[in-house]
């Protein structure tokens, strides 16, 4: 794609081939920082297409998507409105956003520019009258905050207003507005309309949002007469405003030019400035709305509202009127980093998806702040309900569907099952009394209600964890029942659907397997921690008790079903060697950037498959970003073993920034980089991934992966950026895979322990006896540090991030 770019900007132009022949553009789009008043430098950031076979989204009118009915008003495809551009990662309204969006996104996307105004008339691109939260401004001119009343409120800041255009463009550059998202590309110049429609070579669809025509007129500057003196420049397709006396007059003035005229909904309380009605109350008017504007942009909760998180049950008829009245009706505030009702499961493409494919009808457009995910949910994700697997990597729980229920119950494993799982897991925990249950850690304390009841049993462990803890192995069966199964929140602000907070019940190893043989899962994996531990000071043997449930349930002599054993301990692999429709997998717990040559194959003699965490397949930066593919699945690949990762979750605090926060990215990413499993805790979501079409050359969009170290070269000064890995490899600057990370001392035997020397040990909660075996390192959760404001935010707003 050739770009009407500066011939004073450096660039570079890059462009490669990928292994399944799809072309891979990659094309800069320039980004400036300045600190103070002084320049420190040009830099390029290298946007690539993603993985598409042309990708020319935002320029002219989109082909229509192949095979699908649509409920909207036309009968096409909703429209993708980005929102200032792809602002949910780059300062919106500027260049890098709009590029990437319209470079990114399905073909077609809308770009939308807020209006704003300078003291002497000139036009620019901007989210907020006030301009502090989203420019420099404030510390360009510490001493230019007034005070206006805007609509009948008094608001306090900086002003565009106040400035002449020379001064602002060439001293205020754009910032990202909100703190917990990254300020990497702060610094961008501010642009006028006409500017973002001429950095295009074929004109880009563009949305132009009055938002304060009567503020401006008040003082003396006309948004319709710039408008209509720029229309030979602009040529917006879509004009919309809040203002119902403006669409009125400017109407009739751009009628010839076929712009579509929008009114804009705020919220139901606030008074619109013309008829000085409740836009609560205009919602009930829509004849008299059509007989000025063409259609309707309103808050995604006026279509379908929510209460205490939770969507109501049914939506509002304001779509439905509207089309009756041959009106086009947009949702707006979309955007992935916002905190979505629980129904979502985190999950933003099912927000889209309530809006685009209920049985009722379909919004005409979406305005979006991530115009990437809208393009993935229109192009690749709509009535994809009932569409086959397209790609066969597995899909394995991680303590059942976790995200939505308490890990380990009945409700989550169901939920598992009927959200696509191939493989449900259970890690076997054993009762004082002997009893196996599943449940996701021997400690109970986070994943039950234990310590309500038995704070008086927690003990500090050595061999099992550092914290202290309430342990299954010290309760009988008979208490554990009384506690109940509690969800895990992986955030502290993102909480997992409260309504299921104790659901479900606890389920023995037993039950587990015959819910698996029952409902048909594709396989079971079972995984076994701590039996040296359990053997010897507990007088357990865990590994016999999974051993004989496996035997009693016919697992061991069938071969429908994939039979998974999971363990970090090698000699507990070797146990199950003589079975031969058992698949070994050896768990690496530690934080590894590679393995030497040979390595894998040592592997190899204990385990058919590892299972690792994120870092060890993407390794990431401190600044969250990938950084490399590390040479782990091609050598174990090399060596016939296969390659689990996890775990993942869709919060997207969970999300490097590579991903813009949508976990369809790093699926597909992880995809790409071949592995054979993934682990996670939102099934649903690697299952609708998986059977997306969007896989082939023929697709209109395709969900594609990031290259890893890609953006963050962006992002690094020219001289210093480094050179993103085009093969996996090991990162020289983290710890390798080592021998001893596989290989384990054989497991004692187990000891014979009466029942006062079982209560001995309970009670006894010193620290680690000196001939204990040292636990393998383990960092399969590491609190990741940031520099500067946004990581204060970051840890203000969320306490702890994940990224194992």
């Amino acid at each position: 794609m050739t770009l009407n770019i500066p011939s004073e900007f450096p660039l570079a132009f890059f462009s490669s081939e990928t292994q399944q022949g799809i072309i891979n553009i990659s094309f800069p789009a320039l980004f400036m920082f300045k600190t103070g008043e002084k320049m420190i430098g040009y830099l390029l950031f290298f946007v690539f297409l993603i993985h598409t076979n042309e990708a020319k989204g935002g320029m002219g009118k989109p082909p229509p998507l192949p095979s699908k009915k649509w409920m909207t008003l036309s009968g096409g495809e909703p429209q993708i409105v980005a929102n200032g551009g792809f602002s949910g990662l780059f300062p919106a309204s500027s260049i890098i956003a709009y590029d990437f969006a319209a470079s990114n996104s399905l073909p077609g996307t809308i770009l939308l520019c807020d209006l704003q105004f300078t003291r002497d008339g000139q036009g620019f691109c901007e989210s907020a009258l006030a301009l502090q939260n989203t420019t420099n401004v404030d510390d360009i001119d510490p001493k230019g905050q007034k005070t206006y009343n805007v609509n009948g409120q008094e608001i306090h800041g900086w002003f565009g207003l106040d400035y002449d255009a020379v001064y602002l463009f060439n001293n205020v550059t754009l910032n990202q507005n909100l703190f917990t998202r990254p300020p990497w590309w702060d610094g961008q110049m501010i642009n006028m309309p006409q500017d973002v429609v001429a950095y295009f070579k074929t004109p880009p669809r563009f949305w132009l949002n009055v938002q304060y025509d009567s503020f401006y007129n008040q003082h003396r500057i006309s948004p319709e007469d710039f408008i209509l003196s720029s229309m030979v420049d602009i040529k917006p397709e879509f004009i919309s405003s809040p203002e119902i006396g403006f669409l009125k007059s400017i109407g009739p003035k751009v009628k010839a030019a076929k712009t579509k005229l929008i009114f804009k909904f705020l919220g139901a309380d606030v008074t619109e400035p013309t008829t000085k009605e409740k836009y609560s109350s205009l919602a009930t008017k829509l004849p008299m709305i059509k007989s000025f504007a063409s259609g309707i942009v309103v808050p995604k909760d006026y279509i379908w509202p929510s209460n205490n998180g939770y969507l109501q049950t049914a939506p509002t008829n304001l779509v439905l009127d509207a089309h009756k009245q041959g009106l086009e009706v947009y949702a707006s505030f979309f955007a992935n980093d916002d905190y979505l009702t629980y129904n979502y499961s985190y999950d933003p493409t099912r927000e889209y998806l309530q809006y685009v494919d209920n049985s009722q009808f379909s919004v005409d457009g979406v305005l979006t702040d991530f115009p990437v995910t809208a393009s993935a949910t229109i192009g690749c994700l709509y009535q994809n309900k009932n569409a086959s697997r397209t790609i066969k990597t597995l899909i394995i729980s991680h303590d059942g569907a976790s995200g939505d229920f308490p890990g380990s119950t009945d409700l989550a494993y169901q939920k598992a099952i009927e959200d696509g799982v191939d493989i449900i897991d259970c890690s076997v925990q054993l009762s004082k009394d002997g009893v196996a249950f599943c449940l996701t850690s021997a400690d109970l304390t986070d994943s039950t209600t234990a310590a309500s009841l038995f704070m008086d049993q927690a003990t500090t462990i050595q061999e099992i964890q550092s914290d202290n803890g309430i342990f299954s192995f010290d309760l009988t069966w008979t208490e554990i029942q009384s506690v109940k199964p509690q969800i895990q929140n992986s955030f502290r602000d993102l909480i997992r659907n409260p309504q299921n907070k104790n659901k479900g019940k606890f389920v023995t190893l037993s039950e587990f397997l015959e819910l698996a043989k029952t409902k048909a899962a594709t396989g079971v994996l079972i995984n076994i921690e701590n039996a040296a531990y359990l053997a010897s000071d507990k007088g357990l043997d865990i590994v016999e008790t999974v051993s004989t449930a496996l035997s009693n349930a016919t697992f061991d002599k069938q071969s429908t079903q994939k039979v998974l054993i999971q363990s970090d301990d090698s000699s507990v692999l070797l146990k199950f060697k003589d079975i031969p429709n058992y698949q070994r997998v050896l768990t690496i717990k530690k934080d590894i950037s590679g393995t030497p040559a040979g390595l894998a194959q040592e592997v190899k003699k204990y385990a058919d498959a590892i299972s690792v965490i994120r870092r060890d397949i993407i390794t990431s930066t401190d600044t969250f970003f990938t950084k490399n593919f590390t040479n782990i699945v091609p050598a174990m690949h090399a060596a016939n073993v296969s390659v689990y990762v996890g775990v993942l979750k869709n919060e997207f605090q969970n999300l490097l920034l590579d991903y813009y926060s949508d976990p369809y990215v790093e699926i597909a990413t992880l995809v790409d980089a071949r592995v054979d499993g993934l682990i996670t805790d939102y099934p649903a979501t690697a299952n609708s991934y998986m059977r997306s079409p969007c896989h082939n050359k023929a697709a209109p969009y395709k969900i594609s992966g990031v290259r890893p170290g890609e953006m963050y070269a962006s992002v690094q000064p020219t001289d210093q950026a480094p050179t993103p890995t085009p093969t996996p490899a090991p990162d020289n600057n983290g710890p390798l895979l080592t021998i001893s990370d596989i290989v384990d001392p054989p497991l004692p035997p187990v000891a014979k322990i009466s029942t006062s020397d079982s209560a001995s040990n309970t009670t006894s909660t010193g620290s680690t006896p000196t001939t204990a075996p040292a636990p393998k390192s383990s960092s399969s959760s590491a609190t990741v540090t940031k520099a500067g404001v946004y990581i204060a935010a970051v840890v203000g707003v969320l306490g702890f991030l994940t990224l194992g």
